[in-house]
């Protein structure tokens, strides 16, 4: 299948994606953002069809293989599950294998613009990288994919460009926005009047949702006297408003939620020292897989500004990046 443009963020927590299909709606797909090896051997599909095959696909990459995909398993003993939280994710092969799924799932062969994001505070150091890295003939064991051109926007853009575009006639050019992206690993924000950022208020740091998760862990395990390493099945839990199952007992994860708040706390409180009281911006504009988490304190700290959740955050910068690399594509013909 070729597409025009194919839009991935490939998260911390977990790998979006956006294309226009054929009947030109917009196809989203989500997975989380997990790449452990791949089993030597396999079990399901056998047994008379009592063992269901998992959607998930083998991805090589220097021979070495890796399985991802929505069905992959969120646990794994000591919790080795194949995620990778560092600064330099975006060099690392979890993220090269995540970003050849979603490739995959969506069937593309040939990507005229593939759309890539970054946070805010990492552009410089690897968007070069990036757009080399991914760009021409692709080979992960399931076809060669063509690539003619790498995209990569900072992450909270995706977000911005979404917000605008569901209110049909956009922002004018001289309202002020913020927008803050809360993923897994990271928080990011962009301070952009109309689509003008301003860099010296725009930035981001390490401190998002997975360190909600971490520190909720920690005090069950402390209550329970037993080590909580599963992070993502409290993660799980969070976003799907249900208990978190540990030895037999349900436990109710709101009031660990609250005993976390200083560290959501101390995040919003560096961003606040970036970007002022904000006395001038029509809205704050929530994104991303722990937005809800951070809502509270964000609207603490800016009691008197409209805050916007945005409609499905894990999925919005994907989106918006999509509407980005449409736009510029179709300038490009145009000049042309």
């Amino acid at each position: 299948m070729k597409t025009p443009v194919f839009a991935i963020d490939v998260g911390y927590g977990n790998t979006k994606y956006a294309y226009r299909a054929a009947s030109g709606t917009v196809a989203t797909g989500m997975f989380p953002s997990l790449a452990p090896l791949a089993a030597s051997r396999s079990l399901s599909g056998y047994g008379e069809s009592v063992l269901a095959s998992r959607k998930v696909a083998t991805i090589t990459i220097d021979r070495i293989e890796y399985e991802v995909g929505p069905d992959v398993s969120l646990t794994a003993a000591y919790g080795k599950t194949g995620r990778a939280l560092a600064d330099d994710y975006v060099l690392t092969d979890n993220y090269a294998a995540l970003l050849f799924g979603a490739l995959h799932f969506s069937g593309a062969t040939h990507v005229e613009r593939l759309v890539l994001g970054l946070p805010v505070h990492n552009m410089k150091k690897y968007s070069a990288t990036l757009k080399e890295r991914f760009a021409g003939e692709i080979d992960f064991g399931h076809g060669r994919i063509t690539v003619d051109k790498v995209v990569v926007l900072p992450q909270p853009l995706g977000s911005l460009v979404l917000a605008a575009n569901a209110r049909n006639g956009g922002f004018a050019r001289d309202d002020a926005h913020l927008v803050v992206d809360v993923g897994y690993f990271t928080t990011d924000w962009v301070y952009a009047n109309g689509f003008t950022m301003d860099d010296s208020r725009s930035g981001g740091m390490p401190g998002g949702a997975s360190q909600i998760y971490q520190r909720i862990a920690s005090l069950i395990s402390r209550d329970e006297d037993e080590e909580v390493e599963d992070i993502e099945l409290v993660d799980k839990a969070l976003r799907e408003h249900t208990p978190f199952f540990f030895y037999n007992k349900q436990i109710d994860l709101a009031p660990y939620v609250e005993q976390a708040d200083p560290i959501i706390s101390g995040v919003v409180k560096e961003m606040q020292n970036n970007v002022g009281r904000l006395p001038n911006v029509r809205s704050v504009i929530l994104s991303g897989g722990g937005a809800a988490l951070y809502a509270s304190a964000i609207r603490r700290a800016f009691p008197r500004v409209v805050i916007e959740l945005i409609d499905s955050p894990c999925l919005a910068n994907a989106r918006g990046f999509l509407i980005v690399g449409e736009a510029g594509l179709t300038r490009e013909r145009r000049a042309a």
